[in-house]
């Protein structure tokens, strides 16, 4: 079952996030950024919010760096080649890739990096709270299983696959050029950290 699931979501993730930058023109992303800039300089401070912007930034650049895709900028040089072979390279490559799909992908990238950098800031405190829950699925597992109380698979599986859901969802809110409220971000890994260690509780190792 939970395979199942983490197979269906990642595939219809997949799909979805191609679809984005297609339904949506790089402007709004650029505009949604410029929102949720400002929106960040209120509630972190101005500091707090360019390094946000520093951190998506770089990870654009990464990004662009790993991608077996090449921008515009990386046609064959005239003087490589012949002349009207090495200008029709670069006329095809400007065609291909200098095109609103891929410079929506290139928007979009720089949007989820600022939310993904904004999830950092709230990093410390989250890991308090992930390793806390954690630590109490563990014990409150180890007690059952010395009293001797069923454990339950079916409900290990089905926090798991909510876990995987809502992880998968948020991925795609990430993308997405909707507001995300600052607070909004941190509630999701609190929601994945709970259904973690309730899974935990219920975790039945066959022997």
């Amino acid at each position: 079952m939970i395979r199942a699931i983490a197979i269906v979501s990642l595939v219809g993730l997949l799909i979805l996030v191609l679809y984005v930058p297609s339904a949506h023109p790089p402007e709004m992303f650029i505009k949604q950024l410029h929102a949720e800039y400002r929106t960040a300089t209120g509630f972190w401070g101005d500091d707090a919010a360019l390094r946000m912007l520093s951190r998506a930034m770089t990870t654009q650049e990464s990004a662009r760096q790993v991608t077996p895709i090449p921008s515009s900028k990386d046609g064959v040089p005239p003087n490589a080649v012949n002349s009207a072979v090495g200008h029709e390279m670069e006329s095809v490559n400007q065609r291909l890739f200098n095109n609103p799909y891929f410079r929506s992908i290139d928007a979009l990238l720089l949007l989820a990096g600022f939310r993904f950098a904004m999830l950092l800031e709230w990093l410390p405190w989250l890991l308090v709270f992930i390793a806390a829950a954690t630590v109490d699925g563990s014990l409150v597992r180890l007690v059952k299983s010395k009293e001797l109380l069923h454990h339950d698979p079916e409900m290990f599986a089905l926090y798991v696959s909510m876990a995987i859901l809502i992880s998968c969802a948020t991925v795609l809110a990430f993308v997405w050029p909707i507001s995300l409220h600052p607070l909004i971000v941190p509630c999701v890994p609190l929601a994945v950290g709970a259904l973690l260690a309730l899974a935990i509780q219920h975790f039945h190792r066959r022997t």
